[in-house]
């Protein structure tokens, strides 16, 4: 790896009058989505794993718009 992705990677990203509205409808969807499972999913393990993975979903999202 090279010293430009370990500077993407592990930077701070404030964001910005384009990147926060951006930062606000993922979230937005995110937690629409997760009422939704929450709802409709017996509490489990496999509720647990599904919502682990929609916040990995939601942090992954995020950091596409903040790095690129």
């Amino acid at each position: 790896m090279d010293a430009s992705e370990i500077v993407k990677r592990f930077s701070f990203y404030p964001a910005t009058e384009v990147t926060g509205p951006q930062h606000y409808v993922i979230r937005a969807r995110c937690m629409e989505l997760a009422y939704s499972l929450n709802d409709l999913l017996p509490d489990s393990r496999e509720k647990s794993e599904a919502f682990t993975h929609l916040e990995d979903v939601m942090m992954w999202s995020n950091a596409c718009i903040a790095r690129n």
